[in-house]
């Protein structure tokens, strides 16, 4: 196989991709933005359905939907109000997959210094989630709930092609899952309309490079692990 630069960029911008968690303040100009997601556009839907819709959040409405949340989010009384509207999670965890979650988690705190026994730390560290962590722009998705499984499949490639592309431009993103237990929320601060599901929500914006925690990189199981070919 030919190793062209084009194979060179494309790869290079899918293995550069990582979940940034500090994000420097600098901002994002509206055209740009506007392109990145017309090219994430073309990503694949089942009889082009397209089923994704975007909320580009900055200034002081991203602010607002911060704070909200956040004071949601440090009230343990109010934070237990908040549920998910579908599960992103397995409501049973096994192995492989806990012991790869624990590990991501714990490779994190560690870089940050926060101990098994240190919770109002790592309570914090989750909290800044709803910050965007310092981005200057938030994306919140979302999907009509007519939609069936076949759409979010479709949908997970958009988010995908969001943040190769924004690799390819010098931008990182983080995608989060996080806020979907701040919905309600979400909905009165962005008046959605009752047929529109909130997805997820992702941070978008030059990584800052001086901050520990976008040092981590997680590990990748080799092809050879999950891969088998049936000839």
């Amino acid at each position: 196989m030919i190793n062209t630069p084009d194979q060179q960029a494309v790869d290079a911008a899918i293995t550069s991709r990582r979940s940034i968690r500090a994000f420097l303040p600098t901002p994002l100009a509206r055209e740009d933005i506007e392109q990145l997601l017309q090219v994430a556009a073309r990503a694949p839907s089942g009889t082009n359905t397209q089923p994704w819709k975007v909320y580009v959040l900055t200034g002081e409405k991203k602010q607002r939907l911060s704070e909200r949340i956040l004071a949601a989010h440090n009230n343990p009384e109010e934070a237990s109000r908040h549920t998910e509207e579908y599960p992103y999670y397995p409501r049973e965890w096994v192995s492989p997959y806990v012991d790869r979650r624990r590990k991501v988690g714990w490779d994190l705190y560690k870089l940050l210094g926060l101990t098994r026994d240190n919770k109002a730390g790592m309570a914090a560290q989750h909290g800044r989630n709803y910050a965007f962590f310092g981005a200057p722009v938030g994306l919140m998705f979302t999907i009509d709930r007519v939609m069936e499984q076949g759409s979010w499949l479709d949908y997970g490639m958009f988010l995908q092609n969001i943040m190769v592309a924004a690799r390819g431009r010098g931008l990182d993103t983080c995608p989060q899952a996080a806020f979907t237990q701040y919905h309600k929320i979400i909905r009165a601060e962005l008046e959605l309309p009752d047929n529109e599901m909130v997805v997820c929500g992702m941070s978008l914006g030059y990584a800052d490079p001086g901050r520990i925690e976008n040092t981590l990189i997680t590990e990748r199981e080799p092809a050879a692990h999950f891969v088998k070919f049936v000839e």
